[in-house]
């Protein structure tokens, strides 16, 4: 019975009328001792949470406003979307809706949102919102945009998986590592991922990018009173 009340708390559970007719067959059976029974308080996976929120957005065709994180840019952002499909691609969720602040159609990772709610204005995506061919993946960069090719150590290798990269290759130096290439079109925040790794990552290109990364490290070091060698 324990086990069923907390099924019947999960948002976007799908077979709820089959649990709730189970849940009262066993109360039925226990009797008096369905009374003792002692509720349990479950905390939900956040994605779970966003999950519900965005099906129950689609079902209903309302707008959503939502905090979402882009890693590409370690920002944090607000925006309000016009859902258009729930997709679930290598075991991972995604939202594909018509985003107003960026006047495209986007693919928000639900792991990424760090909340949402639905709004009461109708969902309404313009007649240009049309869904993304993903035949060749979910992420597409731009082809346009600065490729930055980094060689990872072993204990860096989550990055590849955290981040949309273009390629991974494995790498024996250094022993055991990753080399990967993301494209953005903001190198200030690779150099930021980079200086975060705290030497677990090498900057092969841009040749631009490596010597400021080099820079901020000697610079880095000077304000420890430490030489280049130390």
């Amino acid at each position: 019975m324990v086990a069923l009340r907390t099924l019947l708390e999960l948002p976007g559970l799908a077979e709820r009328d089959a649990v709730s007719r189970a849940l009262a067959k066993v109360s039925t059976a226990a009797g008096h001792a369905a009374d003792r029974v002692t509720p349990v308080a479950v905390s939900v996976d956040a994605r779970e949470e966003a999950l519900a929120v965005v099906r129950d957005g689609l079902e209903r065709k309302r707008a959503l406003h939502l905090h979402y994180y882009v890693p590409t840019r370690d920002e944090r952002t607000e925006r309000t979307v016009d859902p258009m499909r729930l997709l679930l691609v290598d075991g991972k969720w995604y939202l594909e809706a018509w985003c107003r602040r960026a006047e495209g159609v986007r693919l928000f990772r639900l792991d990424r949102v760090d909340d949402v709610v639905v709004l009461d204005e109708r969902a309404a995506p313009p007649p240009q919102a049309h869904e993304r061919d993903l035949d060749n993946g979910v992420y597409q960069p731009d082809p346009g945009s600065p490729a930055v090719r980094l060689r990872l150590s072993r204990s860096a290798r989550w990055v590849a998986d955290y981040y949309p990269v273009d390629s991974v290759q494995p790498v024996d130096d250094p022993p055991g590592g990753l080399a990967v290439t993301v494209r953005t079109h903001d190198l200030a925040w690779a150099r930021r991922l980079v200086a975060s790794l705290g030497g677990e990552a090498l900057v092969d290109e841009p040749a631009g990018l490596a010597e400021q990364v080099a820079a901020d490290a000697r610079a880095a070091l000077a304000r420890y009173g430490v030489g280049p060698t130390g």
